[in-house]
């Protein structure tokens, strides 16, 4: 290749990278095209794989990135609790009907992390639509990067984020301080709290948020209508502002987005009266309907020079849990950051003060700065007086507990009068059992439930909730229904497995708790461990927590207080937010964990009600108690020893006998379980297998018979041969006895059987040949002679299995 042709290439190569550059531009919106002001670096992420410096651990990968003149090596994993599993998204007809969608929304393609070798650094990053889209945070400077289109090689823009570049009027944040203060008494904490915090010394707790994003008309506009790549962007927000509020142990749920798709229904021109009307708007139009702890208008217009405007400290409160941001060609993490300030105020955070600090230069409360991510200790402070005094409505996790929705068709929740409830329009016209408007279709019995199948009823028998421990109990559809029956178990204080006690449909102990956190080789440590633990009245161990204070067990209850385990052979890996400890003295090792005040997350050390505690003793609510107390008026003799007791006090019946008693012959199972399975008579299939294995059994005694036979050998056969003359002998069925004497020359055979055994012999004199052949016992003996000159050969076989040698000698002449 000449140099002119090598020059075209590398021309015609750079040419189609900067094509491929700019149509990534050209795919963006306009509201993406003034928001950077630095030109962006063009990586290749590269996955990592090995086991060095935490890649091993699970569920967390790891990249590669090349910018700013180094390598970046970024660990993630992926954030749960971002998006509601029934997330709405709401807009307008052209006509100002409000129409509900549900769309499938991927929940598992954000993630959180950190960058190596920076413990400051943050990490917020999605790959849902295609690449990793986000921002990072190294050095207390930030990065955006989003995937360039129609990359063949996964080619991602980089762009770095300086805080001079967003240009506002003011960089003033306000909230609407004067008036909240007087409507919901919020008090500051005191300022001993605030000198003697840091923002190192905090033990953060597990919170959820639920949040809601309403879309104003300019914004919508400002995405030229794309609700796609609006939406896009909104999730992408929601995802950075919930990595910074990890430092606080919340996790920001989105529960729905409404989007002003025809018009504004407030009007957007003072800064407090829009603050106002939205709030009043939401109380009547959108808190019916959707549920939140806090909802900000998003829009595309400042306010007297303000990015947002909040209440402060209105969260949980209905009419001041609201916000408004301003977009205005900010940057994600920009925006996130306003975002994420507001919220604060909502929250009970105040601007920071000159004593205020964290370990940047300014922090995300600062009220003349772009906020940063940090928090500052005064923000620690105002945050812990919030959740003190709304503790419980951020307590729960919404994605396992029952929120309410507000009671209407099409929000997927039947209700009164509704026969079903299908959801949105999109679902219910790929329902064929309901309707939209919450009536089941013609002909159909029924729309949902255990025992509903193609629009009818399960019939009887139909095994509905199966048993999932020796404590539980099956229940059968009904055949009139389409729900199951109610889940029934064992009743409690039945005996079960390892001296346990059925207890709330739990076979519980503390051999099989301490397997269940260590691993199979653990059990319960010696007494003296609980003693000597569960006394302290601490985090490690005790009897319960009362409000804020650790509660001692007494010497009667140490048993039912926190596991104390031994013979742990590895530390186990738990859950985020949890603490193994360990205590060796007087000879014994004792292993545990802990769990304190604020925690949501399972307590998988507390001692389980209904463990034994004693000979006739369990532990309910941390007390070691007398199982007398479990007073019932069914036992194994009410059931006549046919059956056991449910937690109705209800007989459940073995198969055969019948309820209420198990007294008389039926199916078996309770009144309250269903209709249990007809079973057939397994004698009547007996006979025929029976008949049929000693068929087979027959056969292949036949056929290994014939095979044996076919590879016998009728007789033995030997047939030596030499060039001057041959001798054969072939013995006979019957015993014989030939000796021949033959001259010079001549042969001379002999055989002598003995006891069924046949001898041949042959000798041969000058220059002739000898032969004897003696079988014993099945077995063949050969022995030729050759003499002058000639040459000696024994053979000899014993038991079918041949042995030769051959040896020779000279003689004298």
């Amino acid at each position: 290749m000449t140099m002119t042709e090598a020059l075209f290439h590398m021309t015609i190569f750079v040419l189609l990278h900067w094509l491929r550059v700019l149509l990534s531009f050209s795919g963006q919106t306009q509201a993406e095209h003034s928001q950077y002001h630095s030109s962006p670096e063009v990586v290749i992420p590269l996955k990592l794989t090995g086991t060095s410096r935490g890649r091993n651990a699970p569920g967390w990968l790891s990249y590669s990135l090349y910018f700013g003149g180094q390598s970046h090596i970024v660990h993630m994993k992926v954030k749960k609790f971002l998006l509601s599993r029934h997330m709405s998204v709401f807009t307008y007809t052209d006509h100002g009907a409000l129409l509900e969608d549900q769309p499938f929304i991927q929940n598992d393609c954000y993630y959180h992390g950190y960058v190596e070798g920076d413990l400051e650094s943050l990490v917020a990053l999605s790959t849902c639509f295609g690449g990793f889209r986000g921002m990072l945070q190294i050095n207390d400077i930030a990065y955006e990067i989003k995937p360039i289109m129609f990359s063949a090689t996964s080619e991602h823009l980089v762009y770095k984020i300086d805080n001079d570049e967003t240009q506002f009027p003011s960089m003033r944040h306000g909230f609407m301080g004067e008036k909240i203060a007087q409507q919901l008494d919020f008090q500051e904490v005191t300022n001993l709290t605030l000198k003697q915090s840091s923002s190192e010394d905090w033990w953060t707790h597990v919170w959820f948020v639920t949040y809601a994003v309403v879309v104003d008309h300019t914004l919508y506009l400002h995405y030229e209508r794309n609700t796609s790549k609006l939406q896009e962007d909104i999730y992408n927000v929601v995802n950075v502002v919930d990595s910074i509020y990890d430092a606080l142990g919340v996790n920001l749920l989105l529960f729905g987005v409404e989007i002003w798709t025809e018009k504004n229904f407030i009007v957007v021109n003072d800064v407090k009266n829009t603050l106002r009307d939205f709030c009043q708007w939401k109380v009547k139009n959108l808190s019916p309907r959707l549920p939140h702890n806090v909802v900000h208008l998003y829009m595309n217009k400042a306010l007297r020079g303000l990015p947002g405007l909040s209440f402060l400290g209105g969260i949980c409160k209905m009419g001041y849990n609201c916000g408004v941001v301003s977009f205005l060609n900010l940057t994600l993490k920009d925006f996130a950051s306003y975002v994420a300030h507001e919220l604060g105020h909502s929250m009970g955070m105040n601007h920071d003060k000159d004593t205020c600090t964290c370990r940047q230069s300014s922090c995300l409360m600062n009220s003349r700065k772009i906020p940063s991510i940090r928090f500052s200790n005064c923000s620690y402070a105002y945050w812990w007086k919030t959740t003190i005094d709304n503790w419980k409505c951020m307590r729960d996790n919404p994605q396992t507990g029952n929120i309410p929705t507000g009671k209407r068709c099409g929000n997927g929740v039947v209700e009164e009068e509704e026969e079903c409830d299908c959801g949105s329009f999109k679902y219910c016209t790929k329902d064929p059992c309901c309707l939209a408007n919450c009536m089941l279709s013609p002909g159909a019995l029924c729309a949902f439930g255990l025992c509903c199948k193609h629009c009818k009823f399960l019939p009887p028998g139909e095994l509905c909730r199966q048993q999932v421990n020796e404590c539980d109990l099956p229940e059968w559809c009904t055949g009139i229904s389409h729900q199951c029956p109610q889940d029934l178990y064992v009743q409690d204080g039945i005996p079960c497995l390892e001296e346990g006690y059925c207890y709330e449909n739990r076979c519980n102990n503390r051999n099989k708790q301490c397997r269940e956190i260590f691993g199979k080789e653990a059990k319960s440590a010696n007494q003296r461990c609980y003693k000597e633990i569960n006394t302290q009245g601490d985090r490690f161990g005790h009897c319960g927590i009362n409000g804020s204070m650790y509660v001692k067990c007494a010497i009667s209850d140490i048993l039912c207080g926190r596991v104390q385990c031994e013979n742990v052979i590895e530390i186990p890996v738990l859950r985020e937010h949890s603490t193994v400890h360990f205590i060796h003295f007087n000879g014994v090792s004792c292993w545990g964990t802990d769990y304190h005040f604020g925690m949501t997350i399972p307590d998988i050390g507390e001692v389980k009600d209904g463990t034994k505690c004693g000979p006739g003793n369990i532990c309910i609510h941390r007390k070691c108690v007398q199982m007398s107390l479990l007073k019932s008026n069914c036992s194994a003799q009410t059931c006549n020893m046919r059956g056991v007791c449910n937690n109705k006090h209800q007989c459940h019946c073995k198969y055969g006998w019948a309820p209420p008693n198990c007294l008389h012959k039926g199916i078996g199972g309770s009144i309250d379980s269903g209709t249990p399975p007809q079973k057939s008579d397994k004698r009547i299939y007996l006979f025929p297998l029976l008949f049929l294995l000693l068929f087979l059994l027959l056969f292949c005694c036949i056929f290994f018979c014939w095979r044996k036979s076919k590879k016998e050998k009728p007789e033995p056969q030997t047939q030596p041969q030499q060039t001057e003359q041959m001798a054969q002998t072939q013995p006979q069925q019957s015993v014989q006895d030939v000796q021949t004497q033959p001259q010079q020359g001549e042969q001379t055979v002999q055989t002598q059987p003995q006891q069924g055994e046949q001898r041949v012999e042959t000798q041969f004199q000058q220059g002739g040949q000898g032969v004897q052949t003696q079988p014993q016992q099945g077995g063949q003996r050969v022995q030729t002679q050759f003499q002058r000159g000639g040459q000696r050969v024994q053979t000899q076989s014993v038991k079918s299995k041949p042995s030769l040698r051959i040896s020779s000698s000279k003689l004298n002449r």
